[in-house]
């Protein structure tokens, strides 16, 4: 189940969904490996953009955009295991000129078992296949932000 919920005056604005872990997410102690929470963080922030009707990669008037990380870390308080229902709750912590930064807690019910961040920048792809910073849009700022 996803639902997005927004908090008054935009920023901070929180979406939840709720994933299983998969026998492939554990380790051989049939503990999550530590790097699918970044696969999870990034699963919620596609989740996220696709509320908002936005995308990683996209046509944004005649240009393709993409969001590449520009940084990412994880603070692990407990080990989820194989079957485990994840609340991942991100949240929209900052909304820069050309970044986004959020931050998704992930629960097994009421208990906090890991917090990461993830920090993105607004790039057009050239033709030759780089990607170039750009200011946020006007447009999309406030796709992200509405409530």
């Amino acid at each position: 189940m996803k639902r997005p919920v927004a908090e008054s005056g935009g920023v901070p604005l929180t979406f939840e969904m709720q994933r299983r872990v998969e026998f492939a997410d554990t380790d051989l102690a049939g503990v999550v490996h530590f790097t699918r929470f970044f696969q999870y963080m990034e699963e919620a922030e596609h989740a996220f953009l696709r509320s908002r009707g936005l995308s990683v990669v996209m046509r944004w008037h005649g240009q393709q955009l993409g969001w590449p990380r520009v940084a990412a870390e994880c603070e692990y308080f407990r080990p989820a295991f194989f079957e485990d229902v994840l609340t991942l709750r991100l949240t929209l912590t900052k909304v820069g000129r050309k970044s986004l930064t959020y931050t998704t807690e992930f629960y097994r019910g009421e208990e906090l078992l890991a917090r990461g961040q993830i920090t993105t920048c607004c790039c057009i792809m050239l033709p030759d296949g780089r990607m170039s910073p750009i200011e946020l849009p006007e447009e999309l700022r406030q796709r992200l932000l509405a409530p």
